[in-house]
C-alpha cells in the first residue's frame, strides 16, 4: 500500500509535457527579456528556437529582424521582415521597420515605398507619417515632409519629434518664426529637448535676437554638456556681439568635442573660426 500511494502521489504531481506552442512561447519570453537588456545575440538565439518550433511565426521573425538591425546586420533584418510579410502581408510594423532599415542603407525611395504600404494598411500610423517625413526631407522635399509631420501631429498632438522636425523643415524653407513656434511646442512637450533649444537659438539668432539665442544655447548645454553644435552656435552669437574671449572659448570647446566625435570637417571649421577671431 505505501508503495502504491507513493506512485499515485508522484503521478498526481507530474506535469504534462509542454506543447510545441508552449515551448515556443517560453523562448519568446526569453528572447524579449534578452532584447530588453541589450543582449541582441542572445535574443536572436532564442528567436531561432521559436522559428524552429513554429516556422510561420511572423512575430518572432519581426522581432529577430529588430535584433539583427540593432546589431547592424541590416541585410539579415530585411530578410526577416520580408519573411514576416510573406506570412502576414498586413503587418504595418514590418513595413515600417523594413523602411527604416532601407533608409539606413541609403535606399530612401524603397524606404518611402515601405512607409506608403504601412500607411495603406494603417492610415492612422503616426510613426509612418513621421518617418516618411524624415526621408522626404532628406531627399529635399521639405514641403512634402511638412505635410507628413502635419498628419503625424493630427494623429498624435504630443509628438515632440514631429514638432521639432517640422520646425527644422520650416527653418530650411526660411520661415524662422514658424520654426520657433514648432520648437516652442516641442519644448512644451519635452522640456529636456536639447536639440530643440539649440535650433530655436539658431532661429532666434538669425532673426537678430542674439541674447535670446545665447539663453537657448545655455539651456541646451545644461541638458547636454557635450552638444558641440550648441557651443559652436553660442560662439557665433558671442562673436557677433563682440565678445571675442567668450566666442573663442566656445569654439575651442566645440572643436574638442567634434574631434572626440571624429567629425573632422566640423573640427576644422571650429579651428578656422578661432583663427579668424585671433587675427
Amino acid at each position: 500500500m505505501p508503495i502504491n500511494i507513493l506512485i499515485q502521489l508522484s503521478q498526481g504531481f507530474s506535469e504534462p509535457p509542454k506543447t510545441t506552442k508552449q515551448k515556443a512561447d517560453d523562448f519568446l519570453v526569453q528572447a524579449a527579456d534578452k532584447y530588453e537588456i541589450g543582449d541582441y545575440r542572445g535574443a536572436i538565439l532564442a528567436y531561432d528556437e521559436v522559428i524552429r518550433l513554429t516556422p510561420n511565426n511572423s512575430e518572432a521573425l519581426f522581432y529577430r529582424g529588430n535584433a539583427y538591425s540593432a546589431l547592424g546586420d541590416k541585410q539579415a533584418a530585411i530578410q526577416d521582415y520580408n519573411q514576416a510579410l510573406k506570412i502576414n502581408p498586413n503587418d504595418a510594423q514590418s513595413y515600417l521597420n523594413r523602411g527604416n532599415v532601407r533608409d539606413d542603407l541609403g535606399d530612401r525611395q524603397a524606404a518611402i515605398q515601405d512607409y506608403n504600404q504601412a500607411l495603406k494598411i494603417n492610415p492612422n500610423y503616426a510613426g509612418a507619417y513621421y518617418n516618411r517625413g524624415l526621408v522626404s526631407s532628406a531627399l529635399g522635399d521639405k514641403k512634402g515632409a511638412i505635410e507628413d509631420y502635419n498628419q503625424a501631429l493630427k494623429i498624435n498632438p504630443n509628438y515632440a519629434d514631429a514638432y521639432y522636425n517640422r520646425g527644422n523643415a520650416r527653418y530650411n524653407l526660411g520661415d524662422k518664426q514658424a520654426a520657433i513656434q514648432d520648437y516652442n511646442q516641442a519644448l512644451k512637450i519635452n522640456p529636456n529637448y536639447a536639440q530643440a533649444y539649440n535650433n530655436r537659438g539658431a532661429a532666434r539668432g538669425d532673426l537678430g535676437d542674439k541674447q535670446a539665442a545665447i539663453q537657448d544655447y545655455n539651456q541646451a548645454l545644461k541638458i547636454n554638456p557635450n552638444d558641440a553644435n550648441a557651443y559652436y552656435n553660442r560662439g557665433n552669437a558671442y562673436a557677433t556681439l563682440g565678445d571675442k574671449f567668450q566666442a573663442i572659448s566656445d569654439f575651442q570647446q566645440a572643436a574638442k568635442i567634434y574631434q572626440q566625435q571624429d567629425k573632422n570637417e566640423n573640427y576644422q571649421d571650429a579651428l578656422n573660426r578661432i583663427r579668424e577671431l585671433q587675427q
